[in-house]
């Protein structure tokens, strides 16, 4: 298979100064070659989340409210990229700051696009084992947050009813299970 090739872009909105939303028109070129002229294009901030599960076996993560959900989410904590930074250290800062927490071992869950035709950033999935308090919560989201710690067997419940309301929370809980899983031979 041959990849799609970017033959133009053009500016058509900056939001604030442009650090959490651009919008362009892209000129795209198929390799049968069809080529569409007005592509859309969202451009938003790299991202991370983290399943943090702490050294007695619980999983860190928030009850919330966030504008684009409908009553209160279960979250993992996470953050944007900030500039030059990786997303193992955008992880383990986002953690630190959110929750108070450092851990042990990481282990990269992979790299998504977000959205596969129309851009809106990429998301980097971790799973931090070995999670221990380290300094007190230095978190500036705007949200209320309540820190909670808990079980497999309760993750694997608010995961299957839906609590974890924001896909990229879910996939992150759900591909962080399915790696211990294999890790403890079926069993977490």
């Amino acid at each position: 298979m041959q990849p799609l090739k970017t033959l133009a872009r053009t500016p058509l909105l900056t939001v604030g100064d442009g650090r959490f939303l651009k919008v362009e028109q892209h000129e795209v070129a198929f390799p049968n070659g069809t080529v569409i002229k007005d592509w859309p294009w969202v451009i938003t901030p790299d991202f991370v989340n983290v399943m943090a599960v702490t050294q007695e076996g619980l999983v860190l993560c928030f009850r919330q409210m966030k504008y684009a959900v409908e009553g209160e989410t279960l979250a993992v904590p996470g953050g944007y990229l900030e500039a030059g930074e990786s997303p193992l250290a955008a992880a383990q800062r986002e953690l630190r700051e959110e929750t108070g927490y450092e851990a042990d071992m990481w282990e990269s869950l992979g790299t998504y696009a977000v959205d596969g035709n129309r851009g809106n950033g990429t998301a980097y999935l971790f799973l931090a084992t070995g999670a221990r308090p380290v300094q007190a919560i230095d978190a500036d989201d705007l949200e209320d947050q309540e820190l909670l710690l808990l079980t497999m067997p309760e993750i694997e419940s608010a995961l299957a009813a839906g609590h974890f309301k924001v896909l990229p929370w879910a996939a992150n809980v759900a591909l962080a299970l399915v790696r211990l899983q294999r890790r403890m031979g079926g069993q977490v």
